[in-house]
């Protein structure tokens, strides 16, 4: 980053260039050698770099960032795994002083033993040895945070490595309610410019979560400042880690991790497509007729809930400590005939080579013309196909491109530059396209569905070498991996799928291929595990006219909302309503409601 900022890239104004030319240009860029750019024309040449340099300065800028996210939070993650191995001794060691507890509560609870014999029956039969080592043994009372926090402190060295330069090098903006965070940024950073020691009075702490406040008010107690710096800083810089996953903490000249506001309509311009996107979605523009309809819908959705308990018949029930119950889906009873059938079926289609089948592929859609070079429109020859096709089969069966060079005879150099040139992600994302909807518009095809409903789920796979994408994941890896998210429709064909990181949370990336779906298939419905369903996935669907139907591990056991009082809720819907255990903010959701259909309109 100081390399390219040394070479004026963060300061390039390439606005008054469309930004897919931006992207265009910068990705010949990369893929152009020296040799090559020299012997372009000065007018094409200059272009170019400028693009790559200015997009260079961006990529970079975000990977900075996301590495300071996932080093802090590597540090933080193994001090909570260090924590738990300290509350599992602490729990042994505490064994011997619960057992002795369980001995004299039966003494102290007993209204028929005198007040001056309580003392006395305890040291006789227990014994004053066992007392004084008992009392010995007493461990001091844990922080709210159980002491995380204090054992995160112990890598602030290795975080003091990296921190100042990132703070030193990266410009950090946010909004109001972010001001405190970005104040105390400034003087973390001025501290260590001036390799200051002592957190000024005036220091903000607003950021700081309760459960380390005191951390603070003990460090400040005693008047110890080198403790007060270490729990001020770590404090600060993890609510700097949150606000970026937030969103209310951004990077000016970023991408990823832009002021997400730059991202929506502009007020002037939310006016002129307002009317519009409401009546697309079907919403109203006024809270105030809009939030009586969701009532609406709510108690119709109440009324067939508790029909369904009230008959006590079907799968849906409650059980005897009055949770909700749903019992599992049965398997599938397949008849022994269509097992026959199948394998007799199966038996008569032919083995066919996977390029046989690309082949044929390509010559009922044409999916091969959608991988075009990089510089455009570029002559094909004849062998162009051959070599897709090769390329293709080498990195999607992990044969590689040497060694499907080895076994089909085509040069290592000339794969390697076919696929340089012609697969990349978009031109990968176009063939997809044209094949879904070519599956789409097959008779049989709608045997399988309406292409209306789709699912999605994750699937990990381990990785090898180093990647930022890349986490450590016992339960599946043997060292690092990934996590592709895959979207399929009910006709069976995986119309997108996202590379992400195994550790996080699957419903972040929900809705990317639901609303970047540019296939013909008319979604309108969507399925997911637990994993990807959370409230806002809830709100978010149905703010832009789809449904959501997850599939919820322990539905009894999550928080349900009402809109109203309790006790009118248990009054109409005596079995359902006792369910709905918190009450919804209305206010709250009628005050941003206007916010919410234009974050739901862009």
């Amino acid at each position: 980053m100081k390399f390219l900022r040394g070479l004026g890239a963060d300061t390039l104004d390439m606005s008054s260039l469309p930004a897919e030319r931006r992207r265009y240009l910068a990705q010949i860029g990369r893929r152009l050698t020296a040799q090559a750019l020299v012997r372009r024309e000065p007018n094409r040449r200059h272009p170019i770099l400028l693009t790559l340099l200015a997009q260079s300065s961006v990529d970079v800028l975000d990977s900075v960032v996301q590495l300071f996210d996932q080093t802090l939070s590597g540090s933080e993650s193994r001090a909570r795994i260090k924590l738990r191995e300290v509350l599992a001794e602490r729990a042994k060691l505490s064994e011997d002083r619960l057992a002795l507890l369980e001995e004299i509560l039966p003494v102290l609870a007993d209204a028929g033993i005198p007040d001056e014999a309580v003392g006395t029956l305890p040291r006789g039969k227990i014994g004053m040895s066992r007392l004084r080592a008992a009392q010995a043994g007493a461990t001091a009372r844990l922080p709210k945070d159980h002491g995380h926090l204090a054992l995160l402190e112990g890598s602030y060295t290795y975080i003091r490595q990296f921190a100042p330069k990132v703070l030193q090098a990266v410009r950090f903006g946010g909004g109001t309610e972010a001001q405190p965070l970005i104040e105390a940024l400034g003087i973390l950073r001025e501290m260590n410019a001036n390799g200051a020691r002592n957190v000024p009075d005036n220091a903000p702490t607003l950021f700081v979560p309760t459960r380390w406040q005191g951390y603070l008010d003990e460090a400040a107690a005693k008047d110890d400042p080198t403790a007060y710096r270490h729990y001020w800083e770590l404090c600060t810089l993890l609510a700097l880690r949150d606000g970026l996953r937030s969103g209310d903490v951004f990077v000016p000249g970023s991408r990823r991790y832009d002021n997400p506001a730059a991202h929506l309509f502009k007020p002037a311009q939310w006016e002129t497509h307002r009317t519009e996107f409401c009546r697309l979605v079907g919403k109203s523009p006024n809270a105030s007729e809009a939030l009586p309809l969701v009532m609406n819908e709510l108690d119709e959705a109440l009324g067939d809930l508790e029909e369904i308990l009230v008959r006590g018949d079907g799968p849906v029930r409650l059980n005897d400590a009055g949770e909700l119950v749903i019992s599992p889906l049965t398997a599938e009873d397949i008849p022994s005939e269509a097992e026959e059938l199948h394998g007799e079926l199966e038996r008569m289609l032919p083995n066919v080579p996977i390029a046989s089948l690309l082949v044929e592929m390509d010559r009922h859609t044409g999916f091969l013309d959608c991988f075009v070079h990089a510089g455009g429109k570029q002559a094909r020859s004849p062998q162009l196909k051959r070599n897709l096709i090769a390329c293709l089969i080498g990195l999607s069966t992990n044969l590689g491109l040497h060694g499907m060079a080895a076994s089909c005879g085509i040069t290592y150099d000339v794969l390697a530059w076919t696929a340089e040139w012609y697969i990349r992600e978009e031109t990968l994302r176009e063939a997809n396209i044209c094949l879904v909807n070519y599956h789409h518009k097959l008779p049989v095809t709608a045997m399988f569905g309406s292409g209306t409903l789709s699912s999605s789920d994750g699937q990990r796979f381990p990785t090898r070498g180093k990647s930022i994408t890349a986490r450590h994941l016992r339960k599946y890896f043997v060292s690092e991996g990934i996590s592709t998210y895959t979207h399929v429709s009910d006709q069976h064909s995986t119309f997108g799928t996202k590379v992400i990181v195994a550790t996080h949370r699957e419903a972040h990336y929900v809705l990317d291929e639901i609303l970047g779906n540019a296939t013909d298939l008319p979604i309108t419905e969507h399925a997911t595990d637990t994993h990807g369903v959370t409230l806002v996935n809830f709100g978010l669907f149905d703010m832009v006219g789809k449904q959501l139907s997850p599939r919820i591990r322990d539905l009894g056991k999550i928080t349900l909302y009402r809109m109203g009082a309790k006790s009118d809720y248990a009054e109409r819907f005596p079995k359902a309503g006792p369910l709905l255990t918190k009450k919804a903010n209305l206010d709250l959701v009628a005050d941003h409601w206007d916010d919410l259909l234009r974050l739901a309109g862009r």
